[in-house]
């Protein structure tokens, strides 16, 4: 390879270079006047116009710290057939070995304007989309081969990089992403799909055309040019043929089929597999074997199908083999061998193809073992029934029997076992692109549209990226005449009879949503009976992260099997692999931070088929077994990192929940409820956490009666909710009750009574009683010293609320010394980022604005926000208070943009969490409404300011009354409003 050196102004040629200098290369279309190797030679070239691109590429190599360049133009010497002969046949690598390749486009220039242009895109785009560049053959490689691809203008000027501009490179020559990213290797890509990017290129020479694709397919043949167009190519799929199925190809060749094979008519998503596949079963024709596991319906048969027909001209053969059982394997043999007989007459001879099965399957394991017979494929599909070691069933297969002898060829097979070990194993999961769900779904039902429509978005994710259901669903809209709303109805209430009267789906054989899972229950209760009723269990939960320790609350009245199950770690993942072994469970991918071990998922169709057959009524011993060891396992405020069990818990709680809310009676278990009541208070599902603790309160009042010590801890938690939610009157009859209820058994000083006293406290700040409130406070303050010690965290606790009190009263040297005392001993007792320790956090940054420290307060919320969505989540109340805190001290420092922001998030989150209604009577939320009218009034826009200010006002009456200082201020201020405007906002 000779290339061009850069020196004082002028250009040299160097002698031939190894592969290891580091060059740039120029990639052009030519014009009428270029510099050639002769006039290099000769020091003729540079009144010529094509000498401005040697200058352009010595010069941007030289920036680009490059000493050498190549330009086709004058590095090769054409009149030396045997130096263009090599050339040609070695540009492709050329280029792949280039450090930088210079696209230099005289046709698109940053200066000039475009009639077409449009405003949203920069103004040379619509001339570099129809740059003369891209009708090219010969820059097809030169787009393909180097990693490094830089677009220049007319000037010189960088347009962009092959990276940067990446989606208009697609979109103007077809040609995929991976390709374009050499993210996969290009006999990936099958030989039609190369040849198609090259359909609407030229070249000057006719048979060029064909010699441009050498490097695209890595092939070499002589170049005849004279020979026309069609011979070119010709030569060219002949050595594209040899290259793929040797040489003896010829020999052993049998037309591709799949006649007798269910096919979908669009086949979605999948590259990532399918490009696996065949990595994995490329090479010299040497033995490769892949197997495609996974749970019944997730569409391995039909990835098989997709790769055959994108790759058939790779093989000189392709067989599918059915071997679902024996007879079925026999008979896909029998076909196999009709096939080759029919164009190798001899391969089969002199036998009795329908009398004589065993025999047939010995020559075409003999024809396939046959030297120089490697470029074969062997589909085994179904094997679902596989010679195991724990595998009894006399029935079972073993596929070892029926594969060829000599170590050749290409072999995939299908089937829902982990354990069929003899190749490289794929695990084939749900389609996680919600979009490749919602088209299998539109193609299914041929109804146009779902992309953008909300409900099919809905019944795609109960579907949860399963391909069988998605085209069951779809097969189903396709015959009736109904609404995917009304399908998903009727998927939730009805699922086995609707499932039962699907339509039958040839893509998908004999196999139903009904029925699929069925043959792996029952070699899974064949194998193991501890697996097979910890699935009948599972549909007590729900399908997502179920662990051990969640099931570790076994007594002597719970059955046997529960006992064994969770004897102890090993028995339980024992338990849970064979169920995995059979594609029905699998490692849950939660990236949520934890605490105990890792948890199974199951698939949500699964999940459903649990519920509807086999469970096909309720079981109520399960239902109480999963309450049960749910409630037990809520964790409570002194737990290491609480709030990371309790994310866990939700799902599961949700499950619970719903089942003793439809028609489930369990006797017994208002501690359940009750536990399952502070679960949601804690992660802020106020409805969720009413309805809980109404269903403790009433049975122990029932059982225990309205005195008992346990009903009145249910009537304080009652309180807490109720004034979360802003509803004050109704947690004040509650603290009251629960405070008459304690002091009698326990007397004045119990802990239980100081903490109605300190709630009590709570209450009437917010009601603005703040004389009330002091009292209250200062005497659980006293108690709790006494009674508990200063760094109990209930006395912090109180130490905390009188922090913000004194705030509130503008005692702010007093507040700072109680938050930092409640700061430093939560601290130290639950840790720097349990939510308790937070609260006073945020409440600290809430003081320091207060006091103009604007820089303290920032890092106070930062850490409050940082901790917060880490512990909580980001749509957590507590977040979203501090996040509503953050938006007030941006709004104070007049970063309007950062306060909008801020307020607009939380508001969005409070809506999202507590529901439109509910947000106008929860005081956080009408801060973050007032703060927003604030802001709009800062920016003059005072129509939404008092929008804004009204709806707060609105609020903050039917919570805390006219009379609050709340309410009076924000009367003030849209007083003030309607004399600035005399009224009118408009």
């Amino acid at each position: 390879m000779r290339l061009l050196e850069h020196k004082n102004g002028e250009f040299s040629l160097t002698e031939d270079f190894g592969n290891e200098t580091r060059f740039a290369i120029l990639s052009h279309t030519w014009g009428a006047e270029e510099v050639t190797f002769r006039d290099l030679i000769d020091g003729t070239g540079k009144g010529k116009a094509g000498y401005r691109k040697l200058q352009f590429c010595g010069e941007q190599a030289r920036r680009d710290g490059l000493q050498y360049f190549w330009v086709d133009t004058c590095c090769i010497d054409k009149s030396n057939s045997t130096e263009l002969q090599e050339a040609i046949n070695s540009m492709f690598h050329w280029y792949r070995n280039a450090a930088k390749c210079y696209v230099y486009l005289p046709d698109v220039s940053k200066s000039a304007c475009d009639a077409d242009d449009k405003p949203n895109q920069p103004y040379w785009q619509s001339t570099f989309q129809k740059s003369r560049w891209f009708t090219r053959g010969w820059t097809l490689q030169e787009l393909i081969a180097p990693a490094s691809v830089e677009f220049f203008s007319e000037e010189g000027e960088l347009l962009g990089n092959k990276a940067s501009l990446e989606r208009h490179i697609c979109e103007i020559t077809g040609i995929p992403v991976k390709a374009l990213r050499g993210a996969s290797s290009l006999s990936d890509f099958s030989v039609t799909e190369r040849i198609a990017w090259s359909e609407n290129r030229e070249t000057t020479r006719k048979e060029d055309i064909a010699y441009s694709l050498l490097g695209i397919f890595d092939v070499n043949m002589p170049l005849i040019y004279g020979e026309g167009r069609e011979k070119a190519l010709g030569r060219l799929r002949e050595e594209i043929d040899r290259a793929l199925k040797g040489i003896k190809r010829e020999d052993f060749s049998v037309t591709f089929s799949l006649s007798n094979i269910s096919d979908i008519e669009h086949f979605v998503a999948r590259e990532g597999e399918l490009a696996e596949i065949h990595r994995q079963l490329s090479g010299d024709g040497s033995r490769r074997t892949v197997v495609l596991h996974g749970l019944g319906g997730i569409g391995k048969t039909q990835l098989s199908v997709t790769y055959a027909k994108r790759h058939k001209d790779s093989y000189s053969a392709i067989f599918w083999l059915n071997i679902k059982d024996e007879d079925s394997l026999k008979q896909s043999f029998v076909k196999a061998a009709r096939r080759i007989s029919r164009e190798h007459l001899s391969a089969i001879s002199n036998m009795d193809i329908n009398t004589n099965i065993d025999d047939v399957v010995d020559a075409v394991k003999a024809w396939l073992s046959l030297p120089n017979n490697t470029r074969w494929l062997l589909i085994f599909d179904n094997y679902d029934n596989p010679k195991l070691s724990r595998n009894t069933d006399p029935a079972a297969l073993d596929i070892r029997r029926f594969l060829p002898e000599s170590y050749q060829g290409s072999i995939i097979i299908t089937t829902w076992s982990s354990q069929v070990e003899i190749g490289h194993l794929i695990r084939i999961r749900k389609l996680e692109n919600v979009c490749d769900s919602l088209k299998i779904l539109s193609d299914a039902s041929r109804r146009e549209g779902l992309i953008d429509d909300p409900d099919a978005l809905q019944l795609a994710k109960e579907l949860d990226g399963l391909p069988l259901a998605l085209v069951t669903a779809g097969a189903y809209l396709n015959q009736a005449a109904i609404s995917l709303l009304d399908y998903l109805r009727l998927y939730k209430e009805s699922w086995a009879k609707l499932q039962k009267t699907s339509p039958e789906l040839n893509s998908y054989e004999d196999r139903m949503l009904y029925s699929t899972w069925q043959l792996s229950f029952d070699h899974v209760e064949q194998q193991n009976t501890l697996s097979a009723k910890l699935l009948r269990l599972w549909a007590y939960f729900d399908n997502q992260d179920l662990w051990f320790e969640l099931l570790q609350h076994c007594d002597s009245t719970h059955p046997d099997w529960i006992r064994e199950l969770v004897r102890d770690e090993l028995s339980f993942h024992n338990t849970v692999r064979v169920l995995s072994n059979h594609g029905l469970v699998e490692v849950d991918k939660s990236s949520l931070e934890r605490i105990e071990s890792g948890g199974y998922s199951i698939h949500g169709c699964v999940h459903s088929w649990t519920i509807h057959v086999l469970n096909r009524e309720w079981d109520r011993d399960l239902a109480r077994i999963a309450v049960e060891f749910v409630g037990s396992h809520v964790p409570n405020e002194q737990a290491i990192r609480p709030w990371l069990t309790q994310r866990r818990l939700l799902q599961h709680a949700a499950r619970c929940s719903y089942i003793m809310l439809n028609g489930v009676v369990i006797d017994n278990m208002d501690w359940a409820y009750y536990n399952l009541g502070n679960l949601y208070y804690h992660q802020g599902k106020f409805a969720e956490a009413e309805q809980m603790y109404w269903l403790a309160l009433q049975g122990e009042e029932k059982v225990l009666g309205p005195e008992h010590i346990s009903t009145l801890d249910t009537v304080n938690n009652l309180g807490l909710l109720y004034s979360r939610q802003g509803k004050l009157a109704e947690a004040e009859q509650m603290y009251q009750r629960a405070l008459q209820g304690y002091e009698k058994p326990l007397g004045p000083e119990h802990i239980s009574t100081l903490d109605i006293v300190n709630n009590l406290g709570s209450l009437y700040y917010r009601q603005g009683k703040l004389v009330e409130a002091e009292q209250m406070y200062q005497r659980a303050l006293r108690g709790g010293e006494k009674t508990l010690g200063p760094e109990h965290i209930s006395t912090l606790n109180t130490v905390n609320n009188l922090g913000s009190l004194y705030r509130h009263q503008g005692k702010l040297a007093e507040a700072e010394q109680m938050y930092q005392r409640a700061l430093q001993g939560k601290e130290k007792v639950l840790g720097p980022e349990h939510i308790l320790t937070l609260n006073t956090v945020n409440n600290l940054g809430v003081l320091y604005r207060s006091q103009g420290k604007h820089a303290e307060a920032e890092q106070m919320y930062q850490r409050a926000l940082r901790d917060g969505e880490k512990a909580l989540g980001p749509e957590h109340l507590s977040t979203l208070d501090t996040v509503s805190n953050l938006g007030i001290l941006y709004e104070d420092q007049g970063k309007l943009a950062e306060a909008e922001q801020m307020y607009q998030r939380a508001l969005q989150g409070y809506e999202k969490a507590l529901g439109a209604e509910n947000i106008k009577t929860y005081i956080p939320a009408l801060t973050t409404i007032w703060g927003l009218g604030s802001l709009f009034e800062y920016q003059a826009d005072l129509a939404k300011a008092k929008i804004m200010y009204s709806k707060a006002l609105t609020g903050y009456e039917k919570v805390v009354g006219p009379d609050h200082p709340g309410s009076y201020r924000l009367r003030k201020i849209l007083q003030a409003l309607d004399t600035t405007t005399g009224g009118n906002t408009a």
